[in-house]
């Protein structure tokens, strides 16, 4: 049996024993209960900027300089690249100031990161919808150019008296204006904490302030680390600490965007190991009820309850035949569609498609509650409908990839959308099939094992009305391709401040794809699902 890999849980290619590999996904998430995310390079250069003192900080300053594209910039080469550069430089400005040595490489890092900053913020900005990133900019582009205003340092190794270096950076002029209402002076809400460390809060303010076990302000390193920067070096909070640096302990020096996320974890890997037949461990079920108050759930300590994770959680204990209440839900019904939260800017597509899945599924199971719900379901189902694009995908704010939205819309409408939710999920498999890549794989940059997951999860479906050969063909091609391929380190889709990866949601929903189209017959010249399972011994891979 091949060997997995100890790095965030994730084998270097999926075990033959798809079974052991389930267990040890479950295993994972047991012993690793904060969550498994991948590092940030914005998280790790706001504690680089924020808390020099804390154990791992040179770690962290070689992880900048390792992580800088030598294009220039940090993160990917789009608009997603902004926030991650800014943070970057940032922080290293900061370090430079202090007269700290960097490692080498970093300072000609900053030279081409700002000047990939320079001609980015000249817009005009095309912006990710990413949580506080209106917020983030501004405040960072205002940080960078105090560094680089300010008068030279004594030991910042010269760069700052060099001749000819970059800056400052132009403010951007096409920003919502919004920084001024989250100048807050009387009290923060719950979801502004996430972002603490870029709001103008008083110090007062912040240090009235108390970390939630196990010791995180916001689920966030750097909104924690803000909180400990306000305080005098001997009145930091301990608790806090121990969260900042077992989290640099755990990843190396590095830290990721939000964490602890036990209850998005444990509600997502179950949703979709539920696609693919898998039983959800009574443990998990326990913690997923317990997860659940008056406002419904949150993704973790720290972050307020949001409709996304309520609904999520209440449609996977109606799937393994559990009966919640779902008026926790209602406080998030804005009339035509769900909010996420109250006041959110933009709405959310797979937020509501989680509420059709936790309305529909307690009403299969229940239709008396038609009478409550079904009105509900009814909206949210038409409303979904109207927001497919033309081409038949849906996008949506808390992913970077099209195939986890239409995912989550088609599977969704294909159950409980009802007779006038066929057509759309129909567009929906063309334009899956039409998005196919030669080698039989999908993905919105490049091949990705967690989109052909999120496009076979569709396609396999035994409720869209589209039967014909090509579908059968697309997801043999896209199941081979998943079998064949040794899965590296995936690339982070999701949205937080900066892109992220969670490990165990992501190898969930391959692993469930890969028992979802198991039985998969082809009559068009591919081989059938026995046929296959012969490749795939051959190549060493699952069956």
């Amino acid at each position: 049996m091949l060997k997995e890999s100890t790095i965030a849980g994730w084998p270097a290619r999926i075990a033959p024993d798809r079974d052991t590999a389930v267990r040890a996904l479950w295993r994972g998430v047991y012993e690793q209960p904060w969550g498994q995310v991948s590092p940030s390079i914005y998280e790790t250069g706001r504690l680089v900027a924020l808390a020099p003192w804390l154990r791992g900080h040179d770690e962290r300053l070689r992880f900048l300089a390792r992580t800088a594209r030598p294009a220039g910039g940090w993160g990917r080469g789009n608009a997603y690249g902004l926030v991650p550069t800014l943070s970057a430089v940032d922080a290293t400005l900061a370090a430079l100031r202090r007269g700290e040595a960097v490692p080498p490489g970093l300072t000609s890092a900053v030279d081409r990161g700002l000047a990939t900053l320079i001609e980015t913020l000249r817009g005009p900005l095309d912006l990710p919808d990413t949580p506080a990133i209106e917020v983030i900019v501004p405040a960072l582009v205002a940080s960078v150019n105090a560094h680089l205003d300010g008068p030279s340092p004594d030991r910042a190794g010269g760069w700052f008296d060099r001749p000819g270096r970059p800056g400052p950076l132009p403010v951007p002029p096409d920003l919502p204006d919004v920084a001024g209402a989250l100048r807050y002076r009387t009290g923060l809400p719950a979801k502004a904490l996430h972002a603490l460390e870029v709001l103008d809060a008083p110090a007062a303010l912040l240090r009235a302030l108390s970390p939630i076990a196990p010791g995180c302000v916001g689920a966030s390193p750097a909104a924690t680390a803000a909180w400990l920067a306000a305080h005098e070096p001997r009145r930091r909070g301990a608790e806090a600490v121990r969260y900042l640096e077992a989290l640099a302990d755990q990843y190396g020096g590095p830290v990721p965007s939000v964490v602890p996320i036990a209850t998005f974890e444990i509600a997502w890997v179950a949703a979709w190991l539920i696609e693919g037949g898998v039983a959800v461990p009574q443990y998990f079920r326990v913690l997923l009820d317990a997860a659940l108050g008056p406002s419904g759930a949150s993704g973790g300590p720290g972050l307020p309850p949001d409709a996304d994770t309520t609904s999520v959680v209440l449609a996977v204990l109606s799937r393994v035949g559990d009966e919640p209440d779902l008026d926790c839900l209602l406080a998030y019904d804005g009339g035509g569609h769900f909010r996420t939260w109250a006041g959110e800017r933009t709405a959310s597509v797979t937020t509501n498609a989680h509420v059709l899945d936790a309305l529909g599924g307690r009403l299969a199971r229940r239709p008396a509650l038609a009478v409550r719900y079904g009105a509900a379901r009814r909206r949210v189902a038409a409303w979904l409908c109207g927001q497919q694009r033309d081409d038949g995908s849906w996008t949506d704010k808390w992913h970077a990839s099209p195939f986890y939205a239409t995912a989550c819309c088609a599977l969704a409408l294909s159950r409980f959308g009802g007779t006038a939710a066929r057509p759309a999920v129909a567009r929906s498999v063309r334009w899956l099939l039409d998005a196919q890549a030669a080698d039989g794989s999908w993905g919105c940059w490049r091949a990705t094992a967690e989109e052909t997951a999120y496009a076979l999860h569709v396609l396999a479906g035994r409720r869209h009305t589209v039967r014909d050969r090509s579908v059968a063909h697309a997801v043999a091609r896209g199941r081979a391709w998943l079998l064949a391929r040794p899965i590296g380190e995936e690339p982070a889709l999701w949205h937080d401040k900066d892109l992220y990866r969670p490990d165990a949601v992501v190898r969930a929903a391959v692993l469930s794809a890969l028992r979802a189209t198991r039985r998969t017959e082809i009559r068009a010249g591919v081989p059938t699902a026995r046929r296959l399972s012969t490749l795939e011994c051959t190549q060493g891979t699952a069956r």
